[in-house]
């Protein structure tokens, strides 16, 4: 096979490279399915215990980005192929030009700057590729990292949703952001 040249590709940027799902990703899902915290953090819940069988399926359905309800699953990698995270684009409705992103980066790769990279491609596939207007996200107040990441990116802090999370016996803000398509531009050309 001849060797990919990625001097110009879209799904890359300086740290990160956006990649299909592939079949053989279960293992990722398996295994980071075993830390609570990320399922804390993602999906605003403790997941049952993770089965292989249930890993293989799920890679097994949205592999090749093949899309479900709307739903895009990517695998992030660093540029060295070392697979950190996964990121899904998420349409919210096409009519009205809104779409979300969904995050998780394995524990050990955290804080190194890949969740804010792999955002970034997919923000600018959302604007610039899919004409979406506005991308919609919601973080657990306590989630700092996170609040700081969409900061970062030019998210602006549209809201907070008091004691709208229970998770671990106990009722947590979720904070709303929003980013526009005007925002992003704006933001993109400062830099």
């Amino acid at each position: 096979m001849e060797e990919i040249i990625y001097d110009n590709y879209f799904w890359q940027n300086d740290l990160v490279r956006l990649r299909s799902w592939h079949e053989e990703d279960w293992e990722w899902m398996y295994y980071t399915g075993f830390d609570s915290s990320l399922s804390r953090l993602a999906g605003y819940k403790i997941d049952f215990p993770p089965t292989v069988s249930g890993a293989k399926e799920y890679s097994k359905k949205v592999e090749n980005c093949a899309e479900q309800n709307g739903n895009t699953v990517f695998a992030i990698e660093t540029l060295d192929g070392v697979h950190v995270g996964r990121i899904i684009f998420c349409i919210d409705s096409e009519r009205h030009g809104t779409f979300g992103i969904g995050i998780r980066i394995a524990a050990e790769y955290q804080g190194k700057g890949y969740g804010t990279s792999a955002m970034k491609i997919l923000l600018r596939y959302g604007f610039m590729e899919r004409r979406m207007h506005k991308c919609s996200s919601t973080v657990l107040g306590w989630n700092e990292a996170s609040i700081k990441m969409h900061k970062k990116l030019g998210y602006e802090q549209e809201g907070i949703l008091k004691e709208n999370i229970y998770l671990n016996g106990s009722y947590h803000d979720e904070v709303c952001f929003g980013l526009t398509i005007d925002k992003y531009l704006e933001n993109i050309s400062e830099k």
